[in-house]
């Protein structure tokens, strides 16, 4: 029974964490796709595949969702055409790179700051460099569910002409009405009057948070789950060697799936059982990928992509925090 409380109060926890940013992410999704002109976006990002991943990754600055709010921005931006090496900066990289965050972690933080600019800059090279590393894929559709590749525009020579997407329809699978509707012009959208546009906003967000928010409770309650039986005791008996501290944060990462709001408050108080480049290491990794937001990745990318992106974000976070922890040891 006692487990059981533990469940109950973990799960509702994270969910109530989680809905702000995600309803927060799905509302920005449909602002894009209604009241932005796509070729001007494209236009004014850097071409270099390295330079567009780190405008990805700074996007966040912009835009404060933590990495349930991001996922649906960065389906929308794929789908839009925009460059994978945008989109996949953007999806590492927003979570950390904004400025609630920043702040939150300055906060806990206060007397380590090297701590926070080790954060933003760990975070902003691991995600411009994943980012990078997509981009060598010419075309990223077979990375993609099916229900979004086919929403993608086809590869082509020049910069891509983004197209509208459908209201609700981006998680229809096989071929249908959303393949022809996506043809439509954004200039269909720019005609209307500033009060339609809204309305198609608000049902648009709407239809997106009925059908992600499905996917979060899911992942919430693995998330919650695998905590209350994950033998916790074990992860803290490791936390001062160099190298068992940093793979026990970045399993403990993992597993509790904490917003990047307030991770850094949660890192904080284990401070004096792990090691500095531990932490780091719990606050690089947590955002981009865990138990939580895995679920969500999973509506947009094939498994064997968010597997990519699990075990390169693990190896280069665990490669420079090990490389911290041995320089000052």
């Amino acid at each position: 029974m006692v487990q059981f409380q533990r469940f109950l109060t973990l799960f509702f926890s994270l969910l109530v964490e989680a809905l702000p940013f995600l309803l927060l992410g799905v509302v920005f999704s449909s602002v894009l796709l209604y009241w932005t002109d796509p070729e001007q976006l494209i236009r004014r990002l850097p071409r270099h595949p390295l330079l567009g991943a780190l405008a990805g990754a700074l996007f966040g600055c912009f835009l404060p969702v933590c990495e349930c709010g991001n996922v649906p921005v960065a389906r929308r931006l794929l789908t839009q055409g925009l460059p994978a090496s945008v989109a996949i900066g953007f999806l590492l990289g927003a979570p950390t790179i904004n400025p609630i965050v920043i702040w939150a972690t300055w906060t806990a933080f206060r007397d380590q700051p090297e701590i926070v600019f080790l954060r933003v800059g760990l975070t902003l090279a691991v995600a411009t460099l994943i980012g990078w590393i997509f981009s060598a894929q010419a075309d990223l559709r077979p990375f993609l569910q099916p229900a979004v590749a086919q929403l993608m525009p086809s590869p082509r020579p020049a910069a891509p002409k983004l197209e509208p997407i459908p209201t609700g329809q981006f998680l229809l699978a096989g071929p249908g009405p959303a393949v022809a509707l996506q043809q439509a012009e954004w200039l269909t959208y720019k005609g209307l009057s500033a009060a339609a546009r809204w309305r198609l906003v608000g049902g648009n967000a709407i239809q997106e948070l009925r059908e992600l928010g499905g996917i979060l409770v899911l992942g919430t309650l693995v998330a919650a789950g695998v905590q209350v039986l994950a033998p916790r005791d074990l992860i803290l008996s490791l936390g001062q060697g160099p190298v068992t501290s940093v793979v026990a944060m970045l399993v403990l990462a993992t597993v509790v799936s904490i917003c990047s709001t307030v991770d850094a408050f949660f890192a904080l108080s284990f401070a004096g059982l792990f090691t500095s480049a531990s932490l780091l290491a719990f606050l690089v990794f947590g955002p981009m990928v865990d138990l939580k937001g895995i679920s969500l990745l999973l509506t947009v990318f094939r498994p064997r992509a968010v597997a990519y992106l699990f075990i390169l974000a693990a190896q280069m976070v665990l490669i420079a925090t090990l490389g911290l922890n041995l320089y000052f040891s």
